[in-house]
């Protein structure tokens, strides 16, 4: 069996390749570079998980017309990174316009022509984010689309494990499978120590506190 997995080097999808491998796919793993600022980071995390994985293949994406899009303060070095607010109601400015559907649409034309069985993708519609694009109606409503648009002969399975789970849910999971974490980038502003503040680490660090366990990569202050 192959999977796609969509791997950015982050704390969810790491562990969601090492999940994937572990029921038995041999990994393909397919990284997005669209101009977020911590971009080479997460390229080098996502390299090294990889390989610690023996993946059959690491595939870079160069999708950096996100950045000429603006409206998101991940790819609009004008847009100020929010703190984490936990009173926030509006959209966090890290939303990325309709991002998931661009890279499940990648990883769609990767997997059937592969000849791949699945594609696993971290989306997680609790904690931080409420993005739109990571609610399960729009997995479900992405499971049709791939089933419409390719060859009538190829089947491929969408899975989200995560999409109902908290951070510390998804950790207490990547204890139990080994994920090196040291190896893995979750912050949205920084590629040398992590800022600690933005709505990215805030869950993380929460997740590695919740659990009892000191969190291997390093935070300013």
């Amino acid at each position: 069996m192959k999977a796609v997995c969509l791997l950015s080097g982050g704390m969810d999808s790491s562990t969601l390749a090492y999940l994937a491998r572990s029921k038995g796919y041999d990994i393909l793993a397919l990284h997005l570079n669209y101009g977020q600022r911590t971009e080479r980071k997460e390229l080098a995390s996502a390299k090294k998980i990889a390989g610690l994985l023996d993946a059959e293949a690491f595939v870079e994406i160069n999708l950096d017309y996100f950045t000429k899009f603006g409206a998101s303060s991940l790819t609009d070095k004008g847009i100020a990174v929010e703190e984490f607010d936990p009173a926030r109601v509006h959209m966090p400015n890290t939303y990325v316009p309709f991002r998931n559907a661009n890279l499940l649409s990648i990883a769609t034309s990767f997997a059937e022509a592969r000849g791949a069985d699945a594609i696993f993708i971290g989306v997680q519609s609790l904690d931080y984010s409420g993005y739109p694009d990571c609610r399960p109606e729009f997995i479900a409503a992405f499971q049709k689309v791939i089933d419409l648009g390719t060859k009538d002969t190829t089947k491929i399975t969408l899975f989200t494990p995560f999409i109902r789970m908290t951070k510390t849910d998804i950790l207490r999971e990547g204890i139990r499978l080994g994920v090196p974490y040291e190896h893995t980038w979750s912050c949205y502003r920084n590629e040398g120590k992590a800022c600690g503040t933005c709505g990215s680490c805030h869950f993380r660090k929460e997740a590695f506190d919740t659990v009892g366990i000191r969190d291997p990569i390093e935070y300013e202050g």
